[in-house]
């Protein structure tokens, strides 16, 4: 049998016993073996996934701007070596049997697309956050996902880090009771710097395309316009048609701690309470959204207050009065349960009771049964694992698609304001039907995807 046969013959009989969060699915597939691996997408982030995917086999990098080519070589020259490739189908369809896995690095339109054709040709995939642009996206990748029988994995760091397990086995363990409130979010935007910029003009005037740029591939399934630099390379985040804001830049980061502990995936009420002004086709300045979501076996309803934009007006995080630890922070998630409060950083990280002198007591104890088995190295190296038949990665789409769907139901309420009422089995916005088009976005002509995977 051929070695990337093999690979995929094995990973493919793991993967077809997938289970959400920590289950483990072995291969036959020799931890010594290094596997092929592509970039679509090969500036800025990619260097996360160079660094996890570091001892295999980089074959082929992709991307829209052939200057990206260069922006991290120095760090990993085996990028001077690989192919390269402008369009993603292409490398698909030329090396599509060579690839054992793909890293998807791109702007937050293209992942499903560039996900998905991967999956189609049984490639292994591991996709930036948020997983996609809209929900009914999410959704079909989780079913890919089963179809395919393919490794999958998310990249949100703190899902692999110590922190987040060790905050599920404290609550499991019953020392906050139960938890009916969870306050978080981020400062930012930052407008001006960073990720985020505003043009001076709605839309942004047109300006000629860089000639190391392919505008075209760069829209990929969103209507065409003319280029402006603000779009591409690094602040396309704050414009509703390519990026989905904070909530996407960091929701699946603060919240993920919130949603895997808490099980919040499928709310029934979604409300911006909040709103800063905003320009045409942007994020507002700054919002506080609440998603509330009904009784989870024993847990009983909890309603979620994400806030952004401190930094443009906007309300600071709700802090608890017991918080002992100095200056409270501007990020991060704050727990209110019946029996204590509690704390998670803004990689779902370092959990601590807000109470200080209850944390000293509880450091001094025995502490809490590890139950969750701990990572290391990050999403990238856990995928590599998962692929040669390691445990299945925390983060694949099973948890990753349910957990940005709620991220991208923040996203709507943000963007239109007021309330949403949510019907999660039929995928369905019950009050305001009108907003329905946002769950499902039309695609431009010739990048309609995903279709075939909802009538089996």
């Amino acid at each position: 049998m051929q070695r990337r046969k093999f690979i995929k013959t094995a990973a493919v009989g793991a993967g077809s016993t997938l289970l959400p969060r920590f289950s483990i699915g072995k291969s036959g597939v020799s931890p010594n073996s290094k596997l092929n691996i592509a970039m679509v997408g090969a500036g800025n982030i990619a260097d996360q996934a160079y660094q996890g995917c570091g001892g295999e086999n980089l074959i082929a990098v992709c991307d829209i701007d052939s200057k990206m080519f260069g922006q991290h070589a120095k760090k990993y020259p085996e990028i001077k070596d690989a192919q390269k490739f402008t369009d993603f189908r292409e490398m698909y369809d030329k090396l599509g049997d060579e690839i054992d896995g793909v890293c998807i690095n791109t702007p937050d339109h293209t992942h499903f697309h560039a996900t998905l054709a991967a999956m189609e040709r049984k490639i292994h995939v591991c996709t930036q956050k948020p997983l996609t642009h809209n929900v009914w996206q999410s959704r079909t990748l989780r079913k890919a996902m089963h179809k395919y029988g393919v490794v999958t994995n998310m990249g949100n760091q703190g899902h692999t880090y110590d922190g987040i397990r060790k905050m599920r086995e404290m609550y499991e363990a019953d020392l906050f009771g139960q938890v009916k409130e969870v306050h978080l979010g981020i400062n930012g935007p930052k407008w001006g710097s960073g990720y985020f910029k505003k043009p001076k003009s709605y839309p942004p005037e047109g300006q000629p395309v860089p000639d190391h740029v392919d505008w075209d591939l760069w829209l990929g399934p969103q209507a065409e316009r003319p280029y402006n630099k603000l779009y591409h390379p690094k602040t396309w985040r704050g414009f509703d048609d390519f990026g989905t804001g904070q909530f996407g830049d960091w929701f699946c980061h603060i919240g993920d701690g919130p949603v895997w502990v808490l099980d919040l995936y499928e709310p029934t009420v979604i409300e911006c309470v909040e709103r800063g002004p905003s320009e045409e086709g942007m994020i507002p300045d700054y919002s506080v959204v609440r998603f509330d979501f009904p009784a989870r076996g024993e847990k009983e309803a909890c309603s979620m207050f994400w806030y952004d934009g401190r930094l443009n007006g906007g309300t600071p995080i709700k802090s608890p009065d017991d918080w002992g630890w100095g200056k409270i922070p501007d990020l991060g998630s704050f727990w209110y349960g019946d029996e204590a409060n509690a704390f998670l950083d803004h990689r779902s990280n370092n959990p601590r009771f807000t109470d200080k002198k209850r944390e000293s007591a509880f450091r001094k104890s025995d502490g809490v049964e590890e139950k969750y088995a701990r990572v290391k190295g990050g999403p990238h190296k856990e995928w590599v694992d998962a692929i040669k038949g390691g445990p299945q990665p925390g983060s694949n789409f099973d948890y990753a698609a349910p957990m940005t769907e709620v991220a991208l139901l923040g996203v709507i309420a943000q963007r239109f304001g007021g309330r949403i009422e949510w019907d999660s089995k039929t995928m369905k916005i019950t009050n305001r039907p009108e907003l329905n088009a946002f769950i499902k976005e039309p695609a431009r002509k010739g990048w309609e995807a995903g279709e075939d995977l909802w009538k089996s």
